[in-house]
């Protein structure tokens, strides 16, 4: 008897889509969101680049890092000014600049023009989050922190929503319904970017390879749901050598923006120095995207029309 293979496969049934992820499921095959943050347009022909230090350690590093990303065609800058580490402790090199640290970044903002990305991890700190930032992200740890979700949500920001290491694409696309049904709520579109940042394998490339870069799931996610989809690869490689060739696959793949880590001295960053980009490394890499971006239709260069 002959089986037949059915759209959505495996993971998403029909009835997930039409029942339990309706607003940020595709109504039509050429149904795309496209929006502004920031003064910079996220899902349309321009690829956004957003970079930056792991954790915001002081306001000099970060301004020069602005400069820096700013000169070589980044259009966003990020930063953890409240930084979730995997254990509990820490040292005078691993630490959380907090408030101090959103206060360092709208000064980088003052001086280079740059919208700015950083992570949100309690409700209690939303408020203040907001107030220095242009996108709330959520990092992996929290994609299914719902209470969490729902009230980034009420905040009617745009919200980059990192997928959780062991999650499904199911998983990932509910998770991003809680917040769209509090922007539909608020009668505005959904502005969700979803960031695949790596996901957890039984056996990787070696020790320090802690999660894999699944760029299959760029246009399976873009097969079901209208949402922007980007990449992380410097989280998902955790080793700066394989940072450049996962970017372009990522750009090759149909990422509609790129998260890249940027540092002055990668090797003594606070917070994970191995996959840390130098300034040189990323100019590098923002050359080398702009012929792959041409090639695919797209463009790092905003205000350009391709």
């Amino acid at each position: 008897m002959a089986v037949e293979n059915k759209f959505p496969g495996k993971d998403l049934s029909e009835d997930d889509i039409a029942q339990k992820i309706p607003l940020v499921a595709k109504k039509s095959p050429d149904h795309k969101t496209v929006f502004t943050c920031g003064g910079i347009e996220i899902g349309g022909p321009l690829v956004p680049v957003m970079a930056g230090p792991n954790t915001v350690e002081t306001e000099d590093l970060i301004v020069e890092s602005a400069k820096a990303i700013k000169a070589s065609g980044g259009h966003f800058l990020r930063g953890g000014a409240f930084k979730p580490l995997s254990f509990p402790y820490r040292s005078p090199k691993f630490f959380e600049p907090r408030e101090d640290g959103l206060k360092w970044l709208s000064v980088a903002k003052q001086e280079t023009g740059l919208p700015i990305v950083t992570e949100v991890m309690e409700i209690s700190k939303i408020d203040v989050v907001a107030q220095h930032s242009d996108m709330l992200q959520i990092g992996t740890r929290n994609m299914q922190n719902y209470p969490l979700l729902t009230e980034v949500g009420k905040a009617g920001m745009p919200v980059m929503l990192k997928r959780g290491y062991g999650s499904s694409l199911r998983d990932w696309l509910m998770a991003a319904e809680y917040i769209a049904l509090e922007h539909d709520r608020l009668g505005m579109e959904p502005q969700i970017v979803l960031c695949e940042r790596g996901i957890v394998a039984p056996h990787t490339h070696r020790s320090t390879s802690r999660f894999m870069l699944d760029l299959q799931v760029v246009p399976a996610a873009q097969e079901v749901t209208h949402l922007p989809v980007m990449t992380d690869p410097s989280h998902a490689t955790f080793w700066q050598p394989w940072v450049k060739p996962m970017m372009l696959a990522s750009l090759a793949a149909g990422a509609d923006a790129l998260m890249l880590e940027v540092h002055p001295d990668p090797r003594n960053a606070a917070v994970d120095p191995l996959q840390a980009s130098s300034f040189e490394e990323f100019d590098d890499m923002m050359r080398a995207m702009r012929p792959v971006a041409s090639a695919i239709g797209r463009t790092l260069d905003a205000g350009s029309n391709v």
